[in-house]
């Protein structure tokens, strides 16, 4: 009878274990696996060397995980290395998920997109727009940090033109010195695909009146023909964006260029001066740099930028006469199109 009563209290004791241990096991997977986090937009900065002790206090103490404990059992589960950076959570997620993203590295960036001939202005512009700080700032950095450049054009007097046109992926908390390097990094990577080894300073110069002058693949090497051809004959380039780049530089550009702009004299009018101008005055992609290492084989000294022809494409000519046709058929043209 002993015997039978200690089975009893033995089977009873096992079941409550039992049920004990699924509890508990139910309770640690609603930990693990039930949605928690924030309903609105929430950082944490992760800094490196954090443990995971450490990370998941930071992260039950921003509101995005419900146990730093199940965090920091998610070690055993899922194993790999958390790392450092800025995340972004705005949206309840199970844990295992948290720390995926923390595993992954999925840290939170801004897209900033460069377009291929943005001048440092147009740039500072985009960076502001972003959150990065003033325009002036980063202008600053731009004419401060030229040394980045030095071992490829000892002349330059600021970035511009090393500035590589892409979509970069910014973290919130990057200065913009970081920025600017960036930038001068992807630029080494280009020139380095396209075999641009020496004379940096006036292929990206004349690259960037290419840029400027047209945003057909096909013009490129044709626009850049014309400026080497008039080189060649010692010929001043008449560009404007040359002339409203020098506008930009001594803040006297209008927002449009007027007769009395291309008489006016700055080192970049390239009306008045002869020659390539003091330096680039923008940032070319890879196709305007290919087209100033490679300009096709003409005899075209003149041309109507595509961009100023209502039928959207560059009109080339050799001779002066020829050119001054073609201008006042694009006269006509832009009246016809009821343009001014």
């Amino acid at each position: 009878m002993g015997r039978k009563r200690g089975s009893g209290w033995g089977r009873t004791l096992a079941a409550v274990m039992i049920l004990l241990l699924l509890a508990a096991g139910a309770a640690a997977a609603f930990v693990a696996l039930a949605p928690f986090g924030p309903q609105k937009e929430t950082f944490v900065e992760i800094l490196p060397g954090s443990s995971t002790i450490r990370i998941g206090r930071q992260l039950q103490e921003a509101g995005v995980v419900r146990s730093q404990y199940a965090f920091d059992a998610m070690r055993w589960v899922q194993h790999g290395t958390l790392k450092a950076g800025d995340y972004r959570f705005d949206h309840p997620e199970p844990v295992n998920q948290v720390y995926d993203q923390i595993r992954r590295g999925d840290v939170y960036t801004i897209a900033v997109t460069v377009p291929e001939g943005s001048s440092m202005f147009d740039i500072a512009t985009r960076l502001e727009q972003a959150g990065f700080g003033p325009a002036k700032q980063f202008l600053n950095v731009a004419r401060q940090e030229a040394g980045l450049v030095a071992d490829l054009d000892p002349q330059a007097k600021s970035l511009e033109g090393y500035l590589f046109p892409d979509t970069y992926r910014i973290g919130p908390k990057e200065d913009l010195p970081q920025i600017a390097a960036m930038m001068v990094k992807r630029f080494r990577q280009a020139a380095t695909r396209i075999g641009l080894t020496q004379d940096f300073h006036s292929v990206v110069t004349l690259a960037s009146l290419v840029e400027r002058e047209t945003a057909i693949d096909g013009e490129r090497p044709m626009v850049a023909s014309v400026f080497a051809n008039r080189l060649e004959k010692q010929m001043p380039l008449d560009t404007d964006p040359a002339v409203i780049y020098g506008l930009q530089v001594q803040g006297q550009w209008r927002g449009a260029i007027y007769a009395s702009d291309l008489t006016r004299d700055t080192p970049y009018n390239t009306y008045l001066h002869a020659g390539l101008p003091p330096g680039p005055i923008a940032n070319p992609g890879i196709k305007a740099l290919h087209a100033a290492m490679n300009p096709a084989q003409t005899d075209y000294l003149y041309f109507v930028a595509a961009g100023d022809n209502p039928q959207g494409k560059s009109v080339f000519a050799s001779t002066i006469e020829e050119h001054n046709k073609n201008v006042a058929a694009y006269r006509d043209a832009r009246k016809k199109a009821g343009q001014p």
